[in-house]
């Protein structure tokens, strides 16, 4: 049998850091949504891009003792493209689609990420994929067509849009996740975040000042205030600093399957939140495109581990 690696000390503390975090997560899609038709999508998006590059600095500051660590002079367009990707276009996208979608429906087409990453690896000659794999690529995009079919053949055309936007970012943060593993490698996680939030985010925040002029600040109320703050400081920043923390604890491969929990999570608050309803077509279809995904991302990994 092979030898299992000693737990980490904190194992059992990040696990319950990690299922605190799936329920955040879950509950930020609902919260988003209503975020959203307050601020509008640009409004929402200015705000975040005022406060995320302001973490980064206090970030990098607490960090490195500086607010602008030193940075090869190569590697600052790099960063800025990398940002560009994974902040204006990934973030941008997902704001928008979660404003014409739902939140369970946003929730599961973001799950799709892996198969994208997959298939990135794949065309650029870093990983062939196994039949296992490929029949799970296939499983998970028949599961995205059922679970969207009620709402094309319906003619909810907004929603069904939301959704193929979504679809469209989560292959962005694909791109994203693999093109800034080696900076990470080199720069750490800190300084990569930190400079990739502040050159990523800021022709978003530019794009969407006219937004966030005209959005109604005055009349938000202290609960709209804190779940504002909640979906941009909690949510976002603490809970991916905090996800890194958990994966150097427990590892990649026993937290990655924790992420599977975040739309059943969200279906959850959907429905006791703002009332969205579910037909037995759109959950046989997040089943079918969830169960296609673990496949796909885990297939090789189990046949190597049965050698």
């Amino acid at each position: 049998m092979p030898h299992r690696p000693p737990l980490h000390r904190h194992d059992q503390r990040a696990l319950v850091v990690a299922l605190i975090l799936i329920v955040i997560w879950g509950g930020n899609f609902t919260l988003q949504k209503h975020l959203l038709v307050l601020l509008s999508p640009g409004g929402f998006l200015w705000a975040r891009y005022l406060i995320m590059p302001a973490c980064a600095l206090l970030l990098m500051r607490w960090r490195f003792g500086r607010w602008f660590p030193p940075l090869p002079r190569k590697d600052w367009l790099h960063m800025a493209w990398l940002g560009f990707i994974g902040h204006s276009l990934h973030v941008g996208l997902v704001t928008y689609g979660i404003h014409w979608s739902t939140a369970f429906s946003s929730s599961v087409i973001l799950a799709c990420g892996p198969i994208f990453t997959l298939l990135i690896l794949r065309f650029q000659g870093l990983e062939r994929l196994t039949a296992a794999q490929m029949a799970g690529v296939s499983l998970a995009f028949g599961g995205v067509l059922l679970f969207l079919s009620d709402k094309l053949l319906g003619g909810h055309w907004r929603a069904g849009g939301g959704d193929l936007v979504l679809l469209i970012a989560a292959g962005f943060f694909s791109y994203y996740t693999v093109e800034v593993k080696p900076v990470m490698e080199r720069h750490g996680p800190v300084l990569t975040m930190g400079y990739s939030t502040l050159l990523g985010g800021l022709p978003l925040m530019l794009w969407s000042i006219p937004s966030g002029l005209a959005a109604p600040w005055v009349s938000l109320d202290i609960w709209s205030w804190v779940g504002l703050f909640w979906s941009i400081l909690v949510s976002a920043f603490l809970g991916w600093l905090a996800w890194g923390w958990i994966n150097t604890v427990r590892g990649v491969a026993r937290t990655a399957p924790l992420m599977y929990l975040v739309p059943p999570m969200a279906g959850l608050f959907a429905w006791g939140w703002s009332g969205e309803h579910y037909s037995w077509v759109k959950i046989g279809g997040a089943g079918v495109t969830l169960l296609g995904v673990a496949l796909a991302q885990y297939a090789g990994r189990l046949k190597w581990r049965l050698r």
